[in-house]
């Protein structure tokens, strides 16, 4: 495929007859050995907290829904005007306040021991917590908000409890940025259906096909793989240079640049992957430019050390970049965006690849690669991989391409 980007010497990639529905019979689900998070693994995240609220001097932590409330009690649901949340203390059963009408619906996905209180629709939720709180003869000192939650939900609390309100961050993220090997073994499998998505939609890519048509085929593949499609983003030609995307008609067409990036979800647990390929015979500026992205990639990896902060990965990469002439800094042509992003239960969570990110790397965190470059007006190029770090460094959950020749690797 020397020099021959997306089309082969024979119109290869041309030579598929679009469909309005994918052939999807020669794929089949990737999913039938995975193991989901159990309870033993959530009894052991509400152990870690505890120790986390006593080292931190809180004496409760409140969750709304959402990953977290996912993370450590299993439920899945929604937010809305009306407070569903759990208050895990440092002592004492994890409680559960719901409306009455929505109990059987909560309980279907609480997967740990806790004691479930309802409220109606004339009564306070917070009235609840607080009466909870009493009656088990719990402090209620200084709680901690997980950082998502809504202003009415912190606010009902404290004036609800007298409590003192702190953040909630040295519990929940010192629990979600290290991932247990069940959840590196979900997202694992989450970037294998990723992977092959990309390599089944690829060869369908067709002159004329705009964003939503390659979508498509992603998502359906996805689906058929066994995964959750959470995103398929598309970006052709200049629109390309615009990292999250371009609402301008964009079509497929001999020497487009095509960025995908794409992602889906295993258990809840996610993937977050780009490639950049060109449809045709690609230049010698967009070949440059996507084997700078590739170098900038494995700069990244290699500054991603234990112990090393997660800012200095993003400084490296940037470095390398202002030499070659970007930037500087997040000026374009150039990176500008950081390099990259926690990734677990939310396709993007704390902590990031960014200049003056002092955390520390450590085991079992998870990140996002992904040093684009971008040149206005033209194209942009994104390689991204998603990696977890190890005792010994860090190790991909898929493996870069080496060439735009060979754009899956």
């Amino acid at each position: 495929m020397m020099g021959l980007g997306l089309m082969g010497a024979a119109g290869l990639w041309l030579g598929a007859a679009r469909a309005a529905e994918p052939d999807l019979r020669g794929l089949a689900t990737m999913t039938g050995d995975v193991r989901p998070i159990d309870a033993a693994e959530r009894g052991r995240r509400i152990d870690a907290a505890r120790a986390l609220m006593k080292a931190h001097g809180l004496d409760a932590v409140l969750i709304e829904p959402g990953a977290s409330l996912v993370y450590f009690t299993g439920i899945e649901w929604h937010r809305s005007e009306r407070l569903t949340a759990a208050l895990i203390p440092a002592e004492g059963p994890v409680l559960v306040v719901t409306p009455f009408f929505e109990e059987p619906s909560v309980r279907q996905t609480l997967a740990i021991p806790a004691e479930v209180r309802v409220w109606q629709e004339d009564q306070s939720p917070f009235a609840l917590i607080a009466g909870f709180l009493r009656d088990k003869r719990l402090p209620a000192r200084v709680i901690g908000i997980e950082e998502s939650a809504r202003f009415f939900a912190s606010d009902g609390l404290a004036r609800a409890t007298g409590a003192r309100l702190a953040s909630a961050n040295p519990v929940v993220r010192g629990c979600r940025m290290i991932k247990s090997a069940a959840e590196i073994a979900l997202m694992q499998k989450a970037a294998d259906i990723t992977i092959a998505a990309l390599r089944f939609a690829v060869p369908r890519i067709e002159a004329g096909m705009a964003p939503g048509d390659i979508a498509a085929l992603v998502n359906a593949a996805t689906a058929k793989l066994g995964g959750s499609p959470e995103f398929a983003l598309v970006l052709i030609g200049p629109a390309s240079a615009l990292p999250h995307g371009s609402r301008e008609p964009q079509r497929v067409a001999p020497g487009a640049m095509v960025l995908m990036d794409c992602g889906c979800a295993v258990e809840g647990y996610q993937s977050d992957i780009s490639r950049s390929l060109v449809f045709g015979t690609a230049t010698a500026e967009q070949r440059r430019v996507w084997d700078q992205v590739r170098e900038g990639q494995q700069i990244a990896l290699k500054a991603a050390q234990v112990g090393a902060p997660a800012g200095s990965v993003d400084d490296a990469v940037r470095r390398r970049y202002t030499g070659w002439g970007y930037g500087p800094d997040y000026r374009l042509p150039g990176l500008s965006h950081r390099t990259g992003h926690g990734i677990g239960l939310d396709g993007h969570e704390p902590v990031n690849l960014v200049r003056g990110e002092a955390t520390r790397l450590a085991p079992g965190m998870c990140f996002s690669n992904e040093p684009g470059l971008y040149l206005p007006g033209k194209f942009g190029v994104r390689l991204e991989d998603c990696f977890y770090m190890t005792a010994a460094g860090p190790r991909w959950f898929s493996t870069p391409p080496q060439s735009l020749d060979a754009p899956l690797g």
